[in-house]
């Protein structure tokens, strides 16, 4: 169970946050959670991919594998692949919110860590806060990266809806031929489909160019090309055996 509790520098002094890649931190996801404004740099090495959510909508993920707790780019050495996805990133750290007493009762944004997450110890890694109680640009960084997070879902979520407005998004199955002879089909998410994409009229494409969304469109589009990667990353760890 997770134990996010609001950062303070005088309970949390001698906190550190470890930074190495490896399952036995959490890292051995299938997927993650990913945000337009990262997008250039995931499509460079994942698909971007949609899964829907409880309201009916859709968010987008970057596919690391086709199992869970299967990371394709994840070994004892660490993680293989120059961008990691910022919702990886941010961890053990979250936003939190914190009534504020008022005339008109406030809720304001605060920085929390996961108490209970294997990166939070008080032996090695980042350390959170100076010697004299001030925030380490390794905190500072991370409240950023939340920052950065925060604003970006509604991005995530405007995005979505004009892409479900023009009806871009459609079921898909992957089909996955291996070389051991075994066949495999990744279900359960959705795709931007090109040709549709392609019949967008001039208008709609101005209209999406305006809203910030023709770019990371066009980046989702290119990140289906890492689906052969990703297969051949699978078929690595077949030669390879089971994991040690």
């Amino acid at each position: 169970m997770a134990d996010f509790v609001m950062l303070n520098n005088v309970d949390h002094q001698d906190v550190r946050i470890i930074t190495d890649r490896s399952s036995r931190y959490g890292d051995n996801v299938m997927l993650a959670l990913t945000f337009p404004f990262e997008f250039r740099n995931v499509q460079a090495h994942y698909p971007i991919l949609f899964q829907g959510d409880s309201d009916g909508g859709y968010y987008p993920v970057a596919l690391f594998g086709f199992q869970e707790d299967e990371n394709l780019f994840l070994d004892e050495r660490g993680w293989h692949a120059e961008y990691v996805p910022a919702m990886i990133r941010r961890q053990p750290f979250l936003i939190g919110h914190q009534e504020q007493a008022g005339g008109d009762t406030e809720r304001t944004r605060v920085l929390t860590v996961d108490m209970d997450h294997p990166r939070v110890n008080t032996e090695r890694g980042e350390p959170l806060f100076q010697p004299l109680g001030g925030r380490t640009p390794f905190l500072d960084d991370a409240a950023d990266l939340l920052e950065t997070i925060y604003g970006g879902i509604g991005h995530v979520r405007n995005f979505v809806g004009a892409l479900g407005d023009h009806d871009l998004l459609e079921a898909l199955t992957f089909e996955i031929a291996l070389k051991d002879g075994t066949r495999n089909q990744l279900i359960g998410f959705h795709c931007l489909v090109e040709e549709k994409v392609q019949a967008l009229s001039a208008e709609t494409l101005g209209e999406f160019n305006e809203s910030g969304h023709l770019m990371p469109m066009f980046m989702v589009l290119a990140s289906l090309a890492n689906m052969q990667r990703l297969v051949e990353l699978k078929n690595d760890r077949l030669d390879q055996g089971p994991a040690t």
